[in-house]
């Protein structure tokens, strides 16, 4: 069997809990090989972003050119693109090289609060990007934002909002419940047929949640070319991510909402000071 190599197309955080740095740690996790394209550096930490600073679009059509030109990749996970240009470039690269199992994270929001997408770009990730993709992961707020509509607060209305991501164009959506008040934090999949899942898990009491949808999104990029379907790569990719929440409280990488524990199964337990 040979390795699968994903690649991972976001922004970087310098805290390592969030973007492609926490993209990697999930590739190697969950036994892909991983390779990354910076699409923005950040002036980010626990605490907040204190700045941003998009790479310009042609360096990102450069490093996807060079490196797609070269290797073979089994999955993409796209994150934070920051402006038109960079999804421009983006999109040119999945229709020049034909990517496969592509998980759209449409990032738009920080944990924080602070925005990441420039309001002109959200347009180009509902025309462009979406339907380019074979999943995308929306929370609830950023799948109110791609339809125009308001934030929805329960099972049934996300099932019925999921459904016009669907006619929106998007091939799959993993419509994300952690917004939901609860015990347990449950996620939907809609598939092309209209078939929905739900995928449920305990909600973890800790406040270090940061990165949690940059790591449930490459955890299935990471998953998908090892495993038989996209159903299959999300419940094991949830279980993943439950267990990095349960076991984020062994880290001390922060003052603010710290980053989840990508490597809870390797490495020995350790109880905060």
């Amino acid at each position: 069997m040979r390795t699968c190599n994903i690649l991972s197309i976001a922004g970087s955080d310098p805290s390592g809990g969030a973007g492609v740095q926490a993209d990697l740690k999930t590739f190697s996790a969950l036994g892909g090989y991983g390779m990354a394209v910076v699409t923005a550096l950040t002036a980010q930490s626990t605490a907040g972003v204190a700045g941003v600073q998009e790479v310009p679009s042609e360096f990102v059509s450069s490093q996807l050119d060079t490196l797609l030109n070269d290797a073979r990749v089994d999955a993409v996970k796209i994150g934070m693109l920051a402006d038109t240009g960079v999804i421009r470039a983006v999109v040119k690269a999945l229709d020049t090289h034909e990517l496969p199992h592509v998980v759209l994270d449409p990032v738009m929001v920080a944990k924080s609060g602070d925005r990441l997408l420039s309001p002109d770009a959200i347009e180009a990730v509902r025309a462009d990007l979406v339907p380019r993709a074979d999943l995308i992961t929306p929370n609830l707020p950023e799948a109110a934002e791609l339809l125009g509509e308001e934030e929805r607060h329960d099972l049934s209305a996300m099932r019925e909002q999921a459904g016009r991501l669907v006619e929106l164009g998007a091939t799959r959506v993993l419509l994300k419940g952690g917004h939901l008040s609860g015990q347990s934090s449950t996620d939907l999949l809609v598939s092309p047929d209209g078939v929905s899942e739900t995928f449920s898990a305990e909600r973890i009491a800790t406040r270090n949640t940061h990165g949690t949808g940059c790591t449930l999104s490459s955890a299935i990029a990471a998953l998908r070319p090892q495993r038989r379907g996209f159903s299959e790569a999300v419940r094991e990719a949830k279980d993943y991510l439950t267990e990095a929440l349960r076991h984020a409280d062994e880290l001390d990488a922060g003052r603010g909402k710290g980053p989840v524990h990508h490597f809870h199964r390797w490495w020995p337990a350790a109880e905060r000071p």
